[in-house]
């Protein structure tokens, strides 16, 4: 949904991006490193108002329309590890997009957003940060992305990563270094049972 919006919010700026254009070049970032690639490729700066219009309107969409991904809140449940939420969006985002869906109440006190840390993904600082609060050594952490960008983070940040690829593209996930799924309900066995290298599904 934000992504499909953001494709929208280009257009109008008249940067004609497609939604998979927007898939492939944007997730996984801060909205302030989206909106410096946005700038640089328009050649001048987007309005002042332009991320306060594109978060009222995602926030509405996600009101109406958002669903948790599926098989993840039976995932949770069956993962005996400590959890928590690493994210490029602020926590405002986090809030709403988890309780809509249902999930606040098993991240509630463990949100961690980039805005603070100095460098967000593809940069390992969130996920060290997430690390450092939840006191668990990085050589001991499990990341689930969906984005180049969070894949790269958490292998710089010497973590195992697990790529989830029921919307993004898995060959790419899997070229950085993540370990690719495309179904929730694989992810506790993944977890519990980490596959070789040579042997990445």
């Amino acid at each position: 949904m934000a992504n499909r919006l953001f494709a929208e919010a280009l257009d109008e700026l008249g940067l004609v991006t497609s939604y998979e254009e927007v898939c492939r070049d944007f997730i996984g970032l801060t909205m302030m490193r989206c909106v410096e690639i946005v700038e640089r490729r328009l050649g001048r700066a987007v309005p002042d108002d332009f991320v306060e219009r594109l978060q009222r309107r995602t926030f509405e969409a996600f009101r109406c329309e958002l669903r948790a991904v599926r098989g993840v809140a039976d995932a949770l449940k069956r993962i005996e590890a400590q959890v928590c939420v690493a994210s490029s969006g602020e926590h405002e985002k986090m809030r709403l997009t988890l309780g809509l869906t249902g999930l606040l109440p098993r991240f509630e006190g463990r949100l961690f957003s980039a805005s603070e840390v100095e460098r967000g993904k593809p940069h390992p600082d969130l996920f060290l940060h997430a690390a450092e609060r939840m006191a668990v050594p990085p050589d001991r952490c499990a990341v689930v992305e969906d984005s180049l960008p969070g894949v790269l983070a958490a292998r710089a940040a010497g973590m195992s990563v697990y790529g989830y690829a029921e919307r993004s593209d898995a060959e790419r996930l899997r070229s950085a270094g993540a370990i690719v799924f495309d179904d929730m309900a694989r992810l506790p066995g993944l977890l519990a049972h980490p596959p070789a290298p040579a042997g990445l599904p």
